[in-house]
């Protein structure tokens, strides 16, 4: 592949949790979470969304979130879960998104805030028309989904690098 592959990197934050007993990693989907999971995973599937590989946190609200979203995907995308996205800060981010094999072209991350919105922002160096100050606007709430799009080597993923082409969230 040469240096102007185009690339899609595709954000979701995990649905909306239960305040259990468990522990924060083990802390499962809340009723709510439970429906809004379909319906992003609806989303991506009308968008024409179907990453090549998805890595996903291994925190229990982001593998739950996951499997309802992948059930409205027309095919099953290859899943890694990846303990690395829990609690992950953004240079950790980019470091797991600079290993990514060169022959993916559409990666999703399954995971958490602060890490997903902030990644977001971070790689947003272009953005479609408001979509940036929509989405800081919004916090990047639970369900949430960035698309952003950029152009070359997955070691080559930085600070502004892309464009924020889609933000959806259900509630928003």
């Amino acid at each position: 592949m040469s240096a102007e592959t185009p690339r899609r990197i595709v954000l979701l934050r995990h649905a909306k949790a239960d305040w259990s007993q468990e522990s924060d990693h083990e802390r499962p989907l809340a009723e709510r979470g439970r429906k809004d999971a379909p319906v992003a995973g609806h989303w991506l599937a009308g968008a024409g969304i179907t990453p090549d590989l998805t890595l996903c946190s291994t925190a229990a609200r982001t593998r739950e979130t996951w499997k309802l979203v992948v059930g409205e995907l027309p095919q099953r995308p290859r899943t890694v879960y990846e303990e690395r996205l829990y609690e992950a800060s953004l240079g950790e981010l980019i470091a797991v998104l600079n290993e990514t094999s060169e022959d993916v072209h559409d990666l999703m991350l399954v995971g958490h805030n602060p890490g997903m919105h902030g990644l977001a922002d971070a790689l947003a160096g272009e953005a479609e028309g408001d979509l940036l100050a929509r989405m800081n606007r919004s916090g990047f709430p639970t369900s949430a989904v960035a698309v952003l799009t950029f152009t070359g080597s997955w070691k080559a993923v930085e600070h502004g690098v892309g464009r924020l082409v889609s933000f959806w969230a259900p509630h928003a």
